[in-house]
């Protein structure tokens, strides 16, 4: 059957090698996710100058480091000299500078090469010129996103749009105030399935029904299979009896104080391209940073973010935390499975979309033109 057979209820999924074949994996790795705006680092990670992150953005290692004037700048973590990885270390704090292990060139936390053995006897060389590869940064909800393009896209024209075209306008998800908020909670998952399996999940709620009981006592509309992101401002509104966004449907924490009376008592789930994932619920927010690391393989980074006095009150935010932990986890495996098949000749061309999931259709057209397929 072509996709010109299918009954008009129906549309066309990728081919199934779009979850397996390594050479559109490191398209991708190279035209979507080493172009466009990755969010990288939770910008409080970075508390004090010196304080870095190591991050893997399509193929290469990026160092995001808090500079002395307070600035986040990220650099390739690589030396300039013969190549060395700079930073080897996930996370970490350096004094004055960050210096590679092999042959000792040093860089300030502005990435000048500031020393090196007899560069003295070498007044040729530009520290500046010869210093860590700058890339591009911008900092927004609390994040910094790093793109490693020689010309980054307009972050207004990509991240900012894709948040204001599902909310309906910027100021939606600024009344949050995520730039203000602290972590309660991180948890990071290792997914065996390709990154596009995760953001198509996120996308529907045709499978809410099947594998997320939790999340539909909350928000019974969910059972009905149509995905609250389908539909400009909506948010998914609690059950009659559902007292707070938790696992067991009691009162959460203290609301957000910026949050309106149309987002009381709501859900708003946001995908930016082309790896974030924003859940927005009155008294925290719940965002994933996705990062792809093979064709059947994602890190999927989760942070629960509060009001800071909530934090260090060391109230129990366990009940808060529970509710999403276990549809990640619903959902991780529900990916896993899909990915198991998709070497599959049965998957050679394919699946459907059904009529809720139509939406999802646009998601595989931008990814085929980001690539050139």
């Amino acid at each position: 059957m072509t996709t010109t057979d299918l009954p008009q209820s129906l549309l066309p999924t990728l081919p199934g090698r779009y979850y397996t074949d390594p050479g559109i994996f490191a398209r991708e790795q190279e035209l979507i996710f080493e172009n466009d705006w990755f969010c990288a680092v939770r910008s409080a990670d970075l508390a004090a100058p010196g304080a870095f992150r190591t991050v893997q953005i399509g193929r290469e290692s990026v160092l995001v480091a808090r500079g002395r004037g307070g600035e986040v700048n990220a650099f390739l973590n690589v030396c300039r000299h013969r190549g060395a990885r700079l930073c080897t270390d996930a996370e970490g704090r350096v004094k004055r500078a960050f210096q590679c292990r092999y042959h000792a060139w040093t860089y300030g936390l502005d990435g000048k090469l500031i020393a090196a053995p007899n560069l003295t006897g070498m007044p040729d060389v530009d520290r500046t010129e010869y210093g860590l590869t700058r890339l591009a940064v911008r900092e927004w909800l609390g994040y910094a996103w790093v793109s490693l393009a020689e010309e980054p896209p307009s972050f207004e024209q990509t991240v900012m749009a894709d948040v204001s075209d599902r909310l309906g306008g910027r100021a939606e998800i600024e009344a949050y105030g995520l730039d203000g908020l602290s972590l309660g909670r991180r948890i990071e998952y290792d997914v065996k399935a390709n990154w596009k399996q995760i953001i198509e999940n996120f996308m529907e709620c045709y499978h809410c029904a099947t594998i997320h009981p939790e999340l539909t006592e909350v928000l019974p509309e969910f059972a009905g299979g149509y995905a609250a992101q389908y539909y400009v401002g909506h948010g998914a509104e609690f059950g009659a009896d559902v007292a707070g966004f938790t696992v067991d449907g009691t009162a959460g924490v203290t609301r957000l104080p910026g949050v309106g009376e149309h987002q009381d008592r709501r859900y708003y789930a946001i995908t930016v391209r082309p790896q974030v994932f924003v859940n927005l619920v009155p008294d925290h927010v719940i965002l994933h940073r996705m990062v792809p690391l093979a064709p059947d393989r994602t890190l999927v980074v989760c942070d629960w973010l509060y009001l800071p006095e909530v934090v260090e009150s060391g109230v129990d935010l366990t009940r808060s935390v529970e509710l999403f932990h276990r549809v990640n986890l619903q959902d991780f495996e529900a990916c896993e499975r899909c990915q198991l098949a998709m070497g599959s000749r049965s998957y050679a061309r394919g699946g459907v979309l059904v009529p809720s999931e139509h939406h999802i259709g646009a998601f595989h057209d931008w990814v085929r033109a980001r690539i050139g397929e």
